[in-house]
């Protein structure tokens, strides 16, 4: 289950596009082999109040333009499809109903500069980066360059299976 939250007023967004993005949720998840029933929530927010979430769980005062709060815990350099087949973990973080992975909070507005500055359509730049959050939402990190190698190819990979270019 995908909750869609439109938290800004910059944008319009239209029930196309919240299903475009979802769909592209669901097929990430798919991708991972996250099989189970689960619960993502996505918010729409605008440059001032992502600056504002970022500040207060990161402490970096200044907008970004995705932010991505998983509620699964993974073992260190270990993603979602490595590990969600142990007893263990399905036992502590699935219980027979939904299993939650967490919330994607996406700057409309820093989606539409980064989409000017990369001359790409808007479609694309938010399929790109709630793909990059779903896959912080199952255990993916960039902050090591081998880590940042793996994850930027698993985007791609997402993305180019969904026929979502840099051309679109």
């Amino acid at each position: 289950m995908i909750y869609v939250d439109n938290r800004q007023e910059k944008f319009e967004v239209t029930k196309d596009f919240e299903n475009f993005l979802c769909n592209v949720i669901e097929f990430a998840l798919k991708e991972e082999e996250v099989e189970k029933p689960c619960e993502i929530s996505l918010v729409f927010v605008d440059n001032d109040e992502i600056r504002v979430i970022n500040n207060d769980t990161r402490e970096i005062d200044r907008a970004t333009d995705v932010l991505s709060f998983p509620m699964l815990d993974y073992p260190e350099k270990k993603v979602f499809k490595e590990v969600y087949k142990d007893y263990k973990f399905n036992e502590i973080f699935f219980d027979g109903e939904e299993l939650v992975l967490g919330d994607i909070v996406l700057s409309l507005e820093r989606a539409e500069e980064q989409r000017i500055e990369y001359n790409h359509s808007f479609e694309r730049e938010a399929a790109y980066l709630v793909v990059h959050s779903v896959l912080h939402l199952l255990g993916y990190d960039h902050m090591e360059e081998e880590d940042k190698v793996k994850m930027r190819q698993r985007e791609e990979e997402i993305l180019n299976a969904l026929k979502i270019t840099r051309n679109n």
